[in-house]
């Protein structure tokens, strides 16, 4: 398929937003330095960018799917404003311990399962060999595997200078 194209996953929490537990409130978000100029970047470069995120808060009972996706909407506002988009925002809301009935289950789209990759990979005509994922965490990357694209490990700092870093280090054939 001539139009597939690249897609870079995001993780939320640590990756995009510091991760201060648990962020479902416009006013306790804060951008990691660099988030937008990635999305920017990566969305110059003709890529798709998605976010693949973990939201147990949601079976936990600390918030609701609603309040996540009023902030959601926010950010793809802010988003907007500095020349960025996401394409797509994946969540799972799903928990085994979860206090929520509803949402007190295992899921195949909880990281570090494959599920949302898959997902956006089947709702999006992604090129899957030149696509990777920045997680902050062990299941990132565990999913980013499962799913057949790299994964890197984002510790922190700037996110943009660590994006630049991973795409040079994948394009020279470090596959994460």
């Amino acid at each position: 398929m001539s139009s597939s194209r690249p897609a870079l996953f995001l993780d939320r929490d640590g990756v995009i937003n510091v991760d201060k537990g648990y962020v479902s409130r416009i006013e306790d978000f804060e951008w990691v330095d660099g988030a937008a100029e990635t999305i920017s970047s990566f969305n110059k470069m003709g890529w798709f960018v998605f976010v693949v995120t973990n939201q147990s808060g949601i079976a936990r009972n600390y918030y609701s799917e609603d309040d996540m996706n009023v902030l959601h909407q926010w950010m793809q506002e802010e988003l907007r404003a500095k020349d960025a988009n996401i394409d797509r925002i994946y969540f799972c809301p799903f928990h085994a311990d979860g206090e929520n009935f509803f949402y007190r289950r295992d899921s195949f789209d909880r990281k570090p399962n494959p599920g949302m990759l898959l997902k956006a990979m089947a709702d999006f005509p992604v090129k899957r060999e030149s696509s990777f994922l920045i997680g902050d965490k062990a299941t990132d990357i565990e999913a980013a595997r499962a799913a057949g694209i790299a994964g890197y490990l984002f510790r922190g700092g700037n996110l943009k200078n660590f994006a630049d870093w991973t795409l040079a280090s994948f394009e020279d054939g470090n596959r994460g």
